[in-house]
């Protein structure tokens, strides 16, 4: 079950900081301006658009919110938006733009790992904060980076343990788009799956490109992989709007839930929203929050969501989420800290606590991520899921799988002494090599 993924791990010895930050003087980036501007860095076109547009919204919204609760540090915020078109340099452009151009304080932004890892050595060179909101492989730490999505223990990892306990699998598919989150958080879920029992040839590994659209081999060859008399379940690091020809193509093929159950982790409301969903029902979702949820928390952002866009049908989602959880805990650093100087709310922003959607609270971590619950979720025919599982906690990331050689011996903690993003503590130094 889900909460055997609460034991205790590397993170011992990480409390959180109790005291607050030392305010810091000074007038930091947008000491000299009449607003505080805010980047958002989402792909408004391209492969990427059927997810990352409604980030940017979310952006907005935000801003909305926060400046009609009266601003931070007594300024108004201003959105600036750019549109890195789904096109991975691009991203490291239009980040150098907010950056240096427009003077941002922060950026919300990225979806798929290539963009993020595109746009680090600028945030690094240009010593800026980026908040990245979407479940990743992990193997990263980075002093400019605050993770509000998902490591693998706190989605894929779970989601296989589900499929295990509950469909009894015995074969995987793990199959996703050609880039280094699919590869990567593969990779992690295979060590995982042979630490298991499971062999070799019970795991079959497919990659397609971004955009990808003729789905009739691929699923004839899963088709085949699962008529081998074992339970087999396809494990989906299928992102963008390839997932749309994916699904109904198995329906095409007379694949049901039933029969080969799907457990994806790109897909969620906002992909769901306006299309066939025949193909999808009873097929899965591995996130850390629904549009289902219960609480009066989430009811609450539905309702105000849902009046900002000006339409009772618009949907939330898991990155949705992990935006608003990471606008928060900026605006609550800053104000720790008192200013929008980067170090300054670099520093302020481990151990900051916020509410997030599902009824209790995230904390930002010395590794630059947040605790999370889990949820699994069941596709329904209105684009909503059906939540079968959930753990009863909070689960800490793990930024350095302990799956893999390179990466099992590796900690990240940014506070002082150690201050470093891939400490070894077998060797003592920081510097390990990680994936």
């Amino acid at each position: 079950m889900l909460n055997m993924f609460t034991h205790a791990r590397r993170m011992a010895g990480r409390a959180l900081v109790g005291a607050a930050a030392l305010a810091l003087a000074g007038g930091g980036v947008a000491s000299a301006q009449e607003t505080i501007k805010v980047g958002v860095l989402h792909s408004l076109s391209g492969t990427m658009a059927i997810s990352e547009t409604t980030l940017k919204d979310t952006v907005l919204f935000m801003v909305q919110e926060q400046n009609a609760a009266g601003g931070v540090l007594g300024k108004k915020l201003e959105a600036v938006v750019v549109d890195p078109a789904s096109n991975w340099p691009l991203f490291a452009e239009k980040a150098r733009e907010l950056i240096a151009k427009e003077k941002v304080a922060v950026v919300f932004g990225c979806w798929t790992s290539v963009s993020r890892k595109s746009v680090l050595p600028v945030f690094k060179e240009l010593n800026s904060i980026l908040f990245y909101p979407v479940q990743y492989e992990g193997e990263e730490s980075e002093r400019n980076v605050f993770y509000t999505g998902a490591a693998p223990n706190q989605q894929a990892i779970p989601a296989v343990d589900y499929l295990m306990a509950n469909e009894d699998v015995e074969r995987w598919v793990l199959a996703g788009t050609d880039y280094v989150y699919p590869r990567t958080t593969n990779k992690i879920l295979e060590a995982y799956l042979k630490s298991k029992g499971v062999k070799e040839e019970d795991i079959m590994i497919n990659y397609t490109p971004f955009g990808h659209s003729d789905w009739q081999t691929i699923v004839a060859d899963i088709k085949k992989f699962g008529s081998a008399g074992k339970k087999t379940a396809v494990v989906s690091t299928i992102n963008g709007d390839a997932n749309v020809p994916f699904y109904k193509e198995l329906g095409n093929q007379g694949i049901k839930a039933t029969d080969i159950p799907v457990v994806a982790f790109s897909v969620g409301e906002e992909e769901l929203a306006g299309i066939d969903t025949k193909p999808l029902l009873g097929h899965l979702a591995a996130w850390n929050y629904f549009q289902s949820v219960d609480v009066p928390e989430n009811a609450d952002f539905i309702k105000k969501w849902q009046a900002y866009t000006k339409n009772d049908k618009r949907v939330t989602n898991d990155p949705m989420e992990a935006t608003v959880i990471g606008f928060n805990m900026w605006v609550k650093a800053v104000e720790k800290a008192g200013t929008t100087d980067a170090d300054a709310v670099i520093d302020a922003l481990i151990g900051i606590t916020v509410p997030n959607l599902s009824g209790g609270f995230s904390a930002m971590m010395p590794n630059h991520h947040i605790t999370k619950p889990v949820l699994i979720g069941e596709i329904k025919e209105d684009g909503q899921f059906d939540i079968v599982e959930q753990t009863p906690g909070l689960i800490v990331a793990e930024e350095w799988s302990p799956y893999l050689e390179g990466s099992k011996d590796l900690i990240a903690d940014w506070r002082k002494p150690l201050n470093c993003g891939n400490f070894n503590v077998k060797t003592g130094k920081c510097g390990g090599a990680g994936q």
